[in-house]
């Protein structure tokens, strides 16, 4: 945002006069506040706080910010000349290439790419900047000479090369604060491109990778979440299950199983911020716990059945349990944020441990690749629409949090991937374009997929669409919404505070 006042006590203040527009963030978002349309038109949507005393607004003043500040800010951002043209290009040319090697990943058989040299560790918690921007040492990124590889960029001759993550299950291990969360955030980030001197351009992931993790007290409706548990105390259904206050084991199976229904190829998963119990049991409390009594089935012995059944690749941060490495493809170790391949390694740990297992463990509850079981199918669900009305009470406020109707209060804490207030925005919109949408399949109006993925592609066409942004909200000229994924606009979805929001279609 901007303002400009006259110096002491002028239009600019609490009072008014000040010029407001979104600002852009690390990432290269799809935006409403700045556009340029199919003529080459340069288009800024942006907010003016007329100045005023009381109830009345001051003329002259208002006049002084239409016929000289606003014209002063146009001059100096949306004019080319303003700018400096070579950085301008290189900025442009950077993005470009950034999206063509996302496009390249599946057919290299990847699901994401981390380049040599990439700055990969934040400024901090709050500050989305590169570390060591203002200066300070920071280690930067070499890929192992094992997993290298090699692209040549369309633009500029220029070669990009680094560390490509294989489909299949990875596992990044390393001790305590030597950079594995770091790098799988960059990598659930990879699925946007960067702005030039952010460290982690060309650090890309596949555009459907979802971030998972487990989400206590989160609302579930209507989720078959029986490949992970089953056999719930007092013959609780699984197959299709609902819950205003999910556990941390049934919010995560939740999670999956909402990510693989609207399309995800990727789950990126730390250990961290996972139900412990629902990544692993170990043999001991196996033979301890009858598995009769255990309903959860833990995700090691789902992990490859969704790689090999379902073509789902996992890439998870491990600390604490090296059962993992039966299961794995690929074992990167983090060391001093320096990163090796430990594959063959842990691969002959994992074997020397299977052969020297208590003769008592029941082999059928050993961590072994061998004791995959199937997935099994997902169970589309239809949106109830008028669940996903508002009734005219939709706030954005703040990027997770979003009061939707008279009495929810919507968090969207759970979605790591978004990444801007301004994609909420959209998110908030989308949803009550889900209940008309939902309205219409119902009555057999257009004759769309009344599914959530059959509307969630409705959107997206929608958005595809010569309006674009625009089409959330016909009319209103809104310069503050930023384009959010269909897997964020689902996850707001999945989380909404109403029964019986979803319904399975079987």
């Amino acid at each position: 945002g901007g303002g400009r006042g006259r110096g002491g006590g002028g239009w600019s203040g609490p009072k008014g006069g000040d010029v407001q527009i979104a600002a852009p963030t690390q990432h290269v978002l799809e935006q409403s506040a700045v556009s340029i349309n199919s003529r080459g038109d340069v288009r800024a949507q942006f907010t003016v706080n007329l100045p005023a005393r009381g109830r009345t607004i001051l003329g002259q003043k208002a006049a002084d910010i239409f016929g000289r500040v606003v014209p002063e800010f146009v001059a100096g951002s949306l004019v080319y000349a303003c700018h400096d043209g070579d950085a301008l290009r290189e900025h442009v040319l950077s993005v470009e290439d950034q999206g063509w090697l996302r496009d390249r990943l599946g057919e290299s058989g990847l699901v994401a790419f981390v380049p040599d040299g990439a700055v990969l560790p934040r400024a901090s918690g709050a500050d989305d900047r590169p570390m060591g921007a203002g200066g300070g040492n920071v280690v930067k990124f070499e890929s192992p000479p094992e997993l290298r590889v090699s692209f040549d960029l369309p633009n500029g001759n220029r070669t990009v090369t680094g560390m490509g993550v294989r489909r299949g299950v990875t596992l990044i291990v390393g001790g305590g604060f030597h950079g594995k969360s770091t790098l799988l955030s960059a990598l659930q980030l990879g699925v946007y491109d960067k702005i030039p001197g952010d460290g982690r351009e060309f650090c890309v992931c596949d555009d459907t990778a979802v971030k998972i993790r487990a989400e206590d007290g989160r609302s579930v409706s209507s989720v078959d979440i029986s490949p992970f548990i089953s056999n719930l105390p007092f013959g609780k259904r699984t197959d299709d299950f609902s819950t205003a206050d999910a556990s941390g084991s049934t919010s995560q199976a939740g999670n999956i199983v909402e990510a693989l229904e609207v399309g995800t190829r990727t789950l990126l998963i730390d250990e961290d911020t996972c139900a412990t119990n629902f990544m692993i049991r170990d043999d001991k409390m196996m033979e301890l716990v009858a598995a009769e009594k255990e309903p959860i089935t833990p995700f090691i012995h789902r992990v490859r059945s969704l790689y090999e059944d379902r073509g789902v690749s996992s890439v998870l941060v491990i600390g604490g349990s090296g059962d993992y490495f039966d299961v794995a493809d690929c074992v990167v170790m983090m060391d001093c944020y320096r990163c090796r391949d430990v594959t063959k390694r842990a691969k002959e740990i994992a074997a020397s441990a299977n052969g020297s297992s208590r003769p008592s463990a029941p082999v059928a509850l050993r961590h072994d690749a061998s004791s995959r079981l199937p997935f099994g199918s997902i169970v589309p669900r239809r949106p109830a629409g008028e669940s996903f009305r508002p009734n005219g009470r939709a706030a954005v406020r703040s990027r997770s949090v979003v009061s939707y109707g008279d009495d929810v209060e919507l968090d969207l804490g759970g979605l790591e991937q978004i990444v801007d207030v301004a994609q909420t925005n959209a998110i908030s919109l989308a949803l009550q374009r889900i209940a008309a949408m939902a309205a219409a399949t119902r009555t057999g109006a257009g004759g769309a997929n009344g599914t959530l993925r059959g509307i969630l592609d409705g959107i997206e066409a929608t958005l595809d669409g010569v309006e674009g942004l625009d089409a959330l909200s016909p009319g209103e000229f809104h310069g503050g919404l930023a384009r959010p994924r269909a897997y964020e606009i689902a996850g707001a979805a999945n989380r909404l505070r109403r029964e019986g929001s979803m319904v399975q279609e079987r």
